[in-house]
């Protein structure tokens, strides 16, 4: 209980961080300048202008890569340890089967439907936004078109990735350990999902301009 509860506060922090990030690249695009009342009428004081073309916002955006970029990396470390597990057995059958159960989840980063409770039934229940590679696409493509093919497949690749962890996560969970140990079915789904990772990754790049 106490590990998921630490674990919900992590990947709340992580998503308040993403949002932040978001919003102070947005708002460094932007400044604020006082006019010396003498040279313009009152009105025109004040005023907010963009300090720089779309360009410079694009150069902005590239400094958050390694920020959003982080999650991704880390997802796959927790993948490799879970394959690991599952592969070897160094614990015993029903441990390492759970904590590879834990691992898979982790590296979902809240997008796959969960258990009651979870962060995934609070967006369900809010509309709020949990899922981490959701928020990641949102981030690095935030100036572009929805029509823009980096951005096209981008989505794309972001469906996948859930597509191949929602199918990893129900073959974890639905198998007995000594089955899920020695099923290829299994060391294939962890293979696609690695790939996805990867291409989810790369587009993510592209996004950036990096």
């Amino acid at each position: 209980m106490e590990r998921a509860h630490t674990h919900f506060h992590t990947q709340l922090e992580t998503r308040r961080n993403l949002m932040k990030n978001a919003l102070l690249t947005l708002l460094g695009g932007f400044s604020v300048s006082v006019l010396p009342a003498a040279d313009c009428k009152p009105a025109l004081a004040f005023s907010l202008g963009i300090s720089g073309p779309k360009e410079w916002l694009k150069e902005q955006k590239k400094k958050t890569a390694e920020f959003l970029l982080a999650p991704i990396i880390a997802s796959r470390d927790k993948l490799n340890n879970a394959y690991y597990l599952l592969k070897t057995g160094e614990i015993t059958f029903n441990e390492d089967h759970r904590e590879a159960q834990r691992l898979v989840k982790v590296a979902a980063r809240d997008c796959i439907p969960l258990e009651r409770g979870s962060l995934v039934a609070f967006q369900a229940s809010t509309g709020v936004e949990v899922c981490t590679f959701r928020l990641i696409v949102k981030n690095a493509a935030s100036l572009l078109d929805d029509s823009d093919p980096i951005k096209v497949k981008a989505d794309a690749a972001f469906n996948d990735l859930i597509r191949s962890f929602a199918i990893l996560d129900e073959l974890v969970e639905s198998g007995e350990p000594g089955v899920v140990r020695n099923s290829q079915k299994l060391g294939g789904a962890f293979a696609e999902t690695f790939v996805a990772l990867d291409k989810f990754e790369t587009s993510i790049k592209h996004c950036l301009g990096v």
